[in-house]
């Protein structure tokens, strides 16, 4: 049993908009063909292309699935499109499915165990589909996040977020910003664990802050902005050709101008 089972399965709304927890096979797939278009099919030198158009593996069945839907005009027409989607991972699924995905990467089960008083929550396969990366889009992604941590009580958010491309000298700036300034806090490091790691350098002097913020991807951007530590090694991700690294977020360092902005149980856009 997933953790969303017998919870509203709608978590907010805007306009025709709404984010909600997969509940039918058909909403789950339309998830992974969403992140088949997104990852797969722009990936370089993948080496086992599914051949059903999905982007799955064997944690799909253990998660929640968050999705952003478009409801049609008609509703009598046509189904609501997935238009973006967040995978959900908590420590009673992480047990079934053997581990969390973030594992294959990163010492988060030595992390989680220095920290056996809290809930983590492992949040994994972002994407937007083109054409709605827009303010809207996030908005509705992250309050139905923040609605499953304020409704499961978990403490810390964490997971892997990427960089495109497999060369670190390509984001040289971008990560040297992040070791700079937003390190992991005492008690909150870990290592990589596979193969192919980039340790973060210190930039020679004092990156600049404009430079290094327009160098970041939306996505680490923005956890940036609500309070996010990052792992200070990154590691070279060939099948997907990205460059990853760890988001550590505990609920505590949340800035607060998002937790008003939402509601401190996420009121905003609550239906």
């Amino acid at each position: 049993m997933n953790i969303a089972e017998n919870q509203p399965e709608v978590l907010g709304r805007l306009g025709r908009f709404v984010v909600k927890i997969a509940v039918t096979p058909q909403e789950i797939t339309a998830a992974q063909e969403l992140r088949y278009a997104v990852f797969r099919q722009s990936a370089t030198g993948h080496a086992d292309v599914s051949n059903n158009q999905r982007d799955e593996d064997h944690f799909d069945a253990y998660c929640d699935h968050l999705i952003v839907c478009e409801e049609p005009d008609d509703c009598g027409k046509d189904v609501p499109k997935v238009i973006a989607t967040y995978r959900l991972m908590g420590p009673e699924q992480a047990k079934r499915a053997g581990g969390y995905y973030s594992a294959g990467e990163f010492d988060v089960e030595t992390l989680i165990a220095r920290h056996e008083h809290l809930r983590f929550l492992e949040l994994g396969r972002s994407c937007v589909l083109e054409g709605y990366r827009d303010k809207r889009t996030i908005e509705l992604l992250w309050h139905g996040s923040w609605a499953y941590v304020c409704k499961n009580g978990f403490d810390v958010m964490f997971g892997c977020a990427s960089f495109p491309g497999t060369d670190p000298k390509d984001h040289e700036t971008a990560l040297a910003f992040l070791r700079n300034h937003a390190g992991p806090d005492a008690g909150w490091e870990t290592n990589a664990t596979a193969p192919d790691i980039v340790c973060l350098q210190p930039f020679p002097g004092e990156p600049d802050l404009k430079t290094a913020m327009r160098s970041l991807p939306p996505l680490i951007k923005g956890y940036l902005r609500l309070g996010a530590m990052f792992a200070r090694d990154a590691v070279i991700d060939y099948e997907f050709n990205t460059i990853d690294i760890l988001v550590l977020l505990p609920v505590a360092r949340l800035n607060p101008r998002y937790v008003n902005y939402y509601g401190e149980k996420a009121e905003r856009h609550a239906i």
